[in-house]
């Protein structure tokens, strides 16, 4: 077993992968010397923090008690100077929001989207098993490693729902620095009112990634924080985007898309371009019934109506993982960051020959977790 140690002059800096934390952390690509591996290293700038700085205690302290195949260990932490260090495993797809606006602007294929979310929930139902509620859940901490395994990070913004060794039915507090997260957030969790929420809230974030995988973006991107909190609460249900859900007009004149007995929605026109033009490709489209259903479940307003994680992955779609392509393969023509190119090539050591890799894309991640 690799030790990763914690001296910083272990740790070659090849490249920036991106930045996260809202522009106040970078991550990067490092080599670490003594087992001639390449690793993840974040650096949090303490001064740039300031009063966040509690955040990255709180996501150390979280992610080191958190042991799951698909939630990003930590291998790593020490403190650089001003700089607290962390050094994780090297997801070499990056996160499913670079897959998304490098690859696949209409959305991820429908078997990439099932496996992804099975991953998803089976770390998710852990977590919520543990006792956390991770608010936070976004195709931006959502990584993928070279072998096509997601995992979960990003639980600065996570919160206990055992307190003083009991189980709340219900939690009240509001997570700082919310701004990045506000379109993914749960209308319980953003009201804000005596009822509180529970962990069906992150279900609800599920449902906001299927259609963020599915559309290319997240639903009421662009629009303002007080129209798209009213139109959560007024239970507007947002969607897949295909030939069964898009209006066949541009006045909301929609598919009612009631195959199998499921009946859906009409799609706001909030969610279409202000000059709707739309991509032939998501018109002529069409997603299974079961992802459609599967979003409506994660998306209904009422939480008590949201099934657990557990349940979820009850459901039949998951069977047809058996019969689908690797993730890798279906992630074509995304490329992942080889460890093996990179580690059998001594110009890795400088930053100009770095630049002859550029079909690696190494440049083009956002890491944003």
């Amino acid at each position: 077993m690799i030790n990763f140690n914690i001296n910083f002059n272990d740790y070659k800096i090849i490249s920036s992968l991106g930045q996260c934390f809202e522009g106040r952390a970078t991550v990067n690509l490092a080599k670490h010397h003594p087992s001639n591996s390449l690793v993840a290293l974040k650096k949090f700038n303490m001064d740039k923090l300031k009063e966040d700085s509690s955040l990255v205690d709180l996501e150390i302290i979280i992610t080191k008690q958190l042991q799951h195949p698909h939630i990003l260990p930590y291998l790593a932490t020490f403190v650089h100077g001003p700089e607290v260090c962390v050094v994780s495993p090297l997801m070499a797809y990056g996160s499913c929001r670079d897959l998304l606006n490098n690859h696949f602007n209409e959305g991820l294929p429908e078997q990439a989207i099932v496996i992804v979310l099975r991953d998803l929930l089976d770390a998710l139902s852990y977590v919520h098993r543990k006792g956390y509620i991770h608010r936070a859940i976004r195709a931006s901490h959502i990584l993928v490693s070279s072998a096509g395994r997601a995992c979960l990070t990003g639980f600065r913004y996570a919160c206990p729902i055992v307190i003083n060794g009991r189980w709340q039915k219900t939690i009240h507090s509001f997570p700082s620095s919310t701004k990045a997260n506000l379109n993914w957030l749960s209308p319980e969790l953003l009201e804000q009112n005596l009822i509180g929420y529970n962990e069906k809230s992150d279900i609800y974030s599920v449902g906001m990634v299927i259609c963020e995988l599915g559309n290319g973006s997240e639903p009421f991107a662009g629009m303002s924080s007080t129209l798209m909190l009213t139109e959560k609460v007024r239970g507007c249900t947002p969607q897949l985007l295909d030939c069964s859900t898009i209006p066949r007009d541009l006045n909301g004149d929609c598919s009612s898309g009631n195959s199998a007995g499921h009946q859906r929605l009409p799609v706001q026109p909030h969610f279409f371009p202000g000059d709707c033009d739309i991509s032939p490709k998501i018109i002529h489209r069409r997603f299974s019934e079961d992802s459609h259903q599967v979003t409506a479940l994660c998306l209904n307003r009422e939480p008590y109506d949201r099934p657990s994680a557990v349940q979820l992955l009850t459901h039949p779609i998951f069977k047809t993982i058996r019969k689908s392509l690797p993730l890798t393969d279906l992630l074509k023509p995304a490329l992942p960051l080889s460890d093996r190119v990179a580690l059998n090539s001594d110009d890795l050591e400088d930053m100009d020959s770095l630049n002859n890799f550029s079909n690696l894309e190494i440049f083009s991640c956002e890491w944003d977790f």
